[in-house]
């Protein structure tokens, strides 16, 4: 009987690459740490920039170290670091010398890894990682963080096209639907579609670069997405056409939470990845609330607004005579130097009886408090998960990317809330404010059934808790082929 070398017995390695976006960051640290619980050893590379606002922000380092194989380490971002990397920026700067900046230091860092490498999970959007990762002939798993269906209607962009669906022949063309998206074709209109097929010229730079990255990231040895088949079936058998090996694995921040409240109990205090400082005082402020009285507003971590837009919505709210808790980041007003700071702090002086605004809140404990019954939201994924497992209904006004795509399905296809895309005006927010929280109940209603379903999902022998288990044992069998041909 052949006995294990060393190198058999050790954990499998694993190295988690997202982009170094907060939304990004968000749900694949938290597979790293699954990954972690299931004994691997991890290294998760993120962007020199970013690390430096985790470790001002959280407790990063002193919470990993519970897991003795895990690793922080980082890589440039190809920009210095005095960059403001505010707004769209990263699509903005996503260029040749860019990426060969981060594609050499990839290259690097695995050649270099000790113990090797067994398997890359990198963000679906770097296809320079596959690249890599097969040159060194190392597996490698794409992880999609948006949501299924933005992924493939990225992916059917090109069909579009062919089919002369797009480009869109100005506003009177918004609400046709579009009928070359398989699985799709009864509910997506031009409107629904990511915000950059908006511009007339199709051959646009960033249209180009997110159907290239979508395409190739089928070529990745399986792709993980941060759903459940009970959310998003139809459209991952769409999906299972181009890559055949796909993981529902989601929503991430359940199966954590699940996992983390089996191994420690309920008291278990869980890692907050925000790369901002939250303000934890309007907790003791929602404790105070009536149940289920206050609408939670925020739009993200990269969502501009313009002064206008911020009043529009305050007096909306104000007018609903509803409660809310306002997220206004200081760099997400668009103004001269200061205008944004002046603006939110007139309103908070006007609406201290009524609502209560903060830079920044624990997004996750905001939802799951009782007195929230409500989301004015920008349809980003992670939030949009967060609300569907608390089970509360949504206000969607998206900014841009999958967010369009996203605001759809919650309004029409799941029916847990209203679709705002496209106005900011204080009526409509108004109306629909009072209808998702006070007049119709079946958004309540049916938000509340689908937590319970998405909820199953992540227990033990649910869909996602199942798909978790052979993604697991996946890059168990992939570390032993790639030590045998070592």
């Amino acid at each position: 009987m052949e006995m294990d070398s060393p190198s058999q017995s050790r954990p499998p390695h694993v190295v988690i690459f997202p982009l170094p976006l907060q939304g990004h960051i968000n749900s694949m640290i938290k597979l790293a740490e699954l990954l972690a619980l299931a004994g691997f050893k991890l290294t998760f590379l993120n962007s020199h920039h970013n690390h430096e606002r985790l470790i001002k922000f959280t407790n990063i380092v002193a919470y990993f170290k519970r897991y003795p194989g895990f690793e922080l380490k980082t890589i440039t971002d190809g920009l210095p670091l005095d960059h403001p990397r505010s707004g769209n920026w990263f699509l903005e700067t996503y260029e040749e010398a860019i990426i060969m900046k981060i594609k050499q230091s990839f290259r690097e860092m695995l050649m270099n890894s000790n113990p090797p490498v067994d398997c890359v999970i990198a963000d679906g959007f770097s296809g320079f990682a596959i690249d890599v990762a097969n040159e060194l002939g190392i597996p490698i798993i794409g992880f999609r963080t948006s949501s299924p269906r933005s992924f493939w209607v990225y992916y059917s962009i090109t069909d579009i096209i062919k089919a002369g669906e797009l480009p869109i022949r100005g506003s009177e063309d918004m609400d046709r639907l579009i009928t070359t998206v398989p699985g799709m074709e009864t509910y997506l209109r031009c409107r629904d579609l990511p915000s950059f097929c908006r511009k007339s010229d199709i051959e646009d730079s960033t249209v180009q670069l997110i159907v290239k990255q979508t395409r190739k990231s089928t070529e990745a040895d399986a792709l993980i997405f941060n759903t459940t088949d009970e959310l998003d079936g139809p459209i991952l058998s769409q999906i299972r056409t181009k890559c055949a090996n796909i993981y529902p694995i989601g929503p991430l921040h359940a199966q954590l939470n699940t996992k983390l409240k089996a191994k420690h109990g309920e008291s278990f205090d869980q890692f907050s990845n925000a790369l901002r400082e939250e303000d934890k005082s309007c907790i003791p402020w929602l404790d105070k609330q009536p149940y289920r009285s206050v609408i939670y507003v925020s739009f993200g971590s990269i969502t501009s607004t313009s002064r206008d837009q911020l009043v529009e919505l305050w007096y909306g709210l104000l007018n609903s005579k509803t409660k809310f808790l306002f997220v206004v980041r200081p760099d997400s007003v668009i103004g001269k130097d200061g205008e944004g700071e002046d603006v939110v702090k007139e309103l908070m002086e006007k609406s201290k009886d009524r609502g209560y605004i903060v830079d920044w809140a624990p997004q996750e404990v905001v939802l799951n408090h009782q007195a929230v019954g409500g989301f004015l939201t920008h349809s980003g994924w992670n939030s949009t998960l967060e609300s569907i497992v608390a089970g509360v209904p949504m206000v969607c006004w998206p900014y841009f990317a999958d967010q369009q795509v996203t605001s759809r399905v919650v309004s029409r296809v799941w029916k847990i809330g209203l679709d705002m895309k496209d106005v900011c005006d204080r009526k409509i927010v108004e109306n629909m404010v009072n209808d998702v929280m006070v007049d119709r109940k079946e958004f309540v209603n049916s938000a509340t059934d689908m937590a319970k379903v998405i909820n199953q999902c992540v227990s033990i022998g649910g869909s996602s808790s199942n798909n978790l288990d052979r993604l697991i044992e996946d890059i168990r069998m992939k570390r032993l082929k790639t030590t045998k041909r070592l």
